[in-house]
């Protein structure tokens, strides 16, 4: 045990001691930060350029009202020219396009006959905004040829507002959903992203070690075993205290940039990557942001299980990684050199993506789905799959089988990895095969 404490504390200062390992604590909280204040600046700019937009409109049923000028899109009246002319001036002043509404003989025919011309394909967005206006105002021609009222159709339109509670009269809100989903993706997507990077990092501090022939003066003292467990927890401490230095200095680097640049952080959210949302979540954050009901948000945030949410964190956490772990440092002792250790990545990346998209696919639209507690139970993809569900509520009764049967699992791995190992870290020139690694199990 004293041996393992030594390997575990030298793995842990080689690492925290390194050059390359101290500039990027420091440098990539601060290139994250930089990275969305550029995306903020970026979008700024994009957005404060006006796209002009001419259009041709030679079905009469649009006015210079319905095109108005919205969102960095400004509309130019050119059906007086006609169609080649106006595209002619188009080109020539560099307008984003050219909208043509063809003369037709009714409302369903002109729908489908309308073009867009352009030198460059079209944002989405600005598709999206003609659409809208064209829709709208075709929607209020054929109202008036049924001889229906456009008030009087929008007078009957009815919102019904659902009143959320549990069984024990407690009041919930829409967005509470969308919080539990944020926390469980965070946790999964952080978790993923340790096993892949620090995994890494075991497997090249063997490989390094095994080529450089220091490990046959180490393992002259040191039992093999040891040795692999003792470099998966010093880089598992050298990983959790770099992880909790860039929390800090995010939140540090980002106030600070805040101020300095006078960016309001609402902007910075609003031009961040955000999860796809159905139009009811987005009408419920409009709710919330309007009747200011932060405070009960806050409440709600309050009573979930936080406590159980951290301590699982933090079990499976520590489960995936030593679990995957174990394989990386297997993976390096029985290769020479990075490049050889390319065949044997794919099986242990696999179960990592697939537990990703099972989250994504699964988890958000059933989290007590038989695909989603299934592979909550399954070793390989638990750690993320769990995580992703336990912010919705799962029992202790499924939380026991799932971290038996990882830590069962973390166990078996672990022995099979150090029967590779102790043979691996010994054998030079030969670039070995899965048959190989089937004989190595059996010494």
């Amino acid at each position: 045990m004293s041996n393992l404490k030594l390997i575990v504390k030298r793995e842990f200062n080689a690492k925290v001691r390194n050059k390359s390992f101290i500039i990027m604590t420091f440098l990539s909280p601060l290139l994250m930060v930089g990275m969305g204040f550029l995306i903020v600046f970026l979008s700024k700019v994009n957005n404060d350029k006006i796209k002009t937009i001419a259009y041709v409109d030679g079905s009469a049923y649009f006015t210079k009202q319905d095109f108005k000028d919205v969102d960095g899109i400004q509309y130019k009246d050119l059906t007086a020219l006609g169609v080649d002319e106006a595209e002619k001036i188009t080109e020539k002043e560099k307008y984003y396009g050219l909208l043509v509404i063809p003369k037709t003989k009714n409302i369903d025919e002109l729908a489908k006959k309308i073009e867009f011309h352009s030198d460059d394909t079209p944002s989405v967005n600005i598709l999206d905004n003609i659409e809208n206006v064209i829709e709208k105002n075709l929607r209020t021609r054929k109202l008036q040829e049924f001889g229906i009222d456009k008030t009087e159709l929008s007078a009957s339109n009815i919102k019904a507002d659902i009143k959320l509670s549990n069984f024990s009269g407690e009041k919930t809100s829409k967005i509470i959903g969308i919080i539990k989903t944020i926390i469980g993706m965070g946790s999964g997507y952080l978790i993923m992203m340790f096993i892949i990077v620090y995994g890494a990092s075991v497997m090249r501090s063997v490989i390094e070690e095994k080529t450089s022939r220091i490990i046959e003066v180490i393992i002259s003292s040191v039992r093999p075993f040891h040795l692999m467990l003792g470099k998966i927890l010093g880089n598992a401490f050298a990983g959790l205290l770099q992880f909790a230095i860039w929390g800090v200095l995010i939140f540090i680097f980002g106030f600070v940039l805040t101020i300095v640049l006078g960016i309001d952080s609402s902007e910075l959210h609003a031009q961040t990557p955000q999860m796809q949302m159905n139009s009811e979540q987005l009408e419920a954050i409009k709710e919330i942001q309007s009747q200011g009901k932060i405070q009960q948000i806050l409440v709600e945030i309050l009573q979930l299980p936080i406590l159980k949410i951290v301590v699982m964190f933090i079990f499976y956490f520590l489960g995936g990684y030593l679990l995957y772990s174990s394989i990386y440092a297997a993976i390096g002792a029985a290769v020479d050199n990075e490049t050889d250790t390319q065949q044997f990545m794919l099986p242990v990346i696999l179960p990592l993506m697939l537990a990703v998209y099972v989250g994504f696919a699964a988890v958000i639209s059933d989290p007590h789905g038989p695909i989603a507690v299934a592979f909550s139970y399954i070793p390989l993809t638990s750690p993320i799959v769990m995580l992703m569900r336990i912010p919705f509520g799962v029992s202790w009764g499924e939380l026991a089988i799932s971290m038996v049967l990882l830590l069962l699992t973390f166990l078996g791995i672990v022995w099979f990895a150090a029967k590779i190992y102790r043979v691996g870290i010994l054998m030079y020139g030969k670039k070995p095969t899965y048959k190989d690694l089937w004989k190595w199990l059996k010494y």
